[in-house]
């Protein structure tokens, strides 16, 4: 299926724990109160009522996707019918449906898709459909009350809430890729969700939710701590998208390799792209790379890891150990890796 089986507990009722914060931030929780409180100050009534409000104007704007191997969701970009999702939602081709909130279904054809940063824009020109505002990332604050809005399941306009957890992680997706500065959420993200939208309570996008976290000591999913790309990066990658049919400017370091894991801790470099950034620095197939700057590397996943917090044009050491025993270390000035084009 190509929306990610993440398994996750139902969370507490985060409602009557949101309404206790925002109380307590205005003053109006349990003790001893202040005579020159307004008497305006906010209340859990007017609390529910963001919630409503902001419901009420984001579902229309979510979408569900399908295809034969699954369902997730997605937002409306603009009024063209162009729809952002997770490119992992519209993986392996086949015929899409767009189903809105209202249940209505229509056929939509892919414009684009950015596997590295899990985007895709789909197109449905017969949907109609409100397009989402989209939030300055930069704005962002851990801490802010957020909605997530998507599928689940294939329950479709569902509604979870929690808070922004923090911001400026990095995770790996199955398959390898490495996501940097998403935003990490208590918002329950749950199979079907990918691709939707994760709103603040001003009712802009704040992030496309794309995967859980998963307990490795446990086996499943890890409760309360959900990933979702960060709106700037979403609207960059959806725009280039739609101007292009692929991404023209992915502004993601590249280092030019092929990798494998070894039988000690280390990438093996495998194959080299000609003229790239890795032979320009002298690194050949056989090499093994065991450090880039300051972080280890036991395997291919370090790399991607490493390479997901640097820029192109950035210079780095790469630290080397040669068939032959001898170690070197290299200095290579990353590239940028290139665009994907529509399939």
């Amino acid at each position: 299926m190509s929306e990610r089986r993440l398994v996750r507990r139902v969370a507490a009722p985060a409602m009557i724990v949101a309404g206790a914060l925002w109380l307590a931030a205005c003053g109006g929780g349990g003790g001893a109160t202040s005579s020159a409180a307004a008497p305006s100050s906010p209340t859990l009534t007017g609390l529910q009522q963001s919630f409503t409000t902001v419901i009420s104007r984001v579902t229309p704007q979510v979408v569900q996707i399908s295809n034969p191997r699954g369902l997730g969701s997605g937002v409306a970009f603009d009024n063209k019918g162009d729809i952002v999702t997770n490119a992992h939602v519209v993986a392996g081709g086949g015929p899409l449906e767009v189903t809105d909130s209202h249940g209505r279904t229509y056929p939509a054809t892919l414009v684009g898709s950015f596997g590295p940063d899990d985007l895709a824009v789909v197109r449905a020109p017969g949907a109609s459909l409100p397009a989402a505002s989209f939030a300055d990332s930069g704005k962002t604050r851990v801490g802010d009350i957020v909605v997530a809005i998507g599928n689940p399941l294939g329950l479709r306009s569902s509604v979870t809430q929690g808070i922004v957890s923090a911001l400026g992680r990095t995770v790996d997706e199955p398959g390898g890729n490495a996501l940097p500065d998403v935003v990490q959420t208590s918002a329950p993200i749950n199979p079907g969700n990918s691709g939707g939208a994760l709103v603040d309570l001003s009712g802009q996008v704040v992030g496309i939710p794309t995967l859980a976290a998963t307990d490795p000591e446990l086996g499943g999913s890890a409760p309360g701590i959900g990933f979702a790309i960060p709106s700037g990066l979403v609207t960059d990658i959806a725009t280039q998208l739609i101007e292009h049919g692929h991404v023209v400017a992915s502004h993601r370091a590249f280092l030019g390799v092929d990798l494998a894991t070894g039988l000690l801790n280390g990438a093996v470099v495998v194959a080299v792209q000609h003229g790239g950034p890795a032979a320009g620095a002298g690194i050949a197939p056989g090499d093994v790379i065991t450090r880039i700057d300051s972080q280890r590397i036991s395997g291919p996943a370090d790399v991607a890891d490493a390479l997901a917090t640097k820029r192109p044009g950035q210079r780095v050491s790469v630290a080397i150990t040669k068939p032959g025993g001898s170690r070197a270390t290299a200095q290579v000035t990353l590239g940028q890796l290139p665009g994907s084009r529509s399939s």
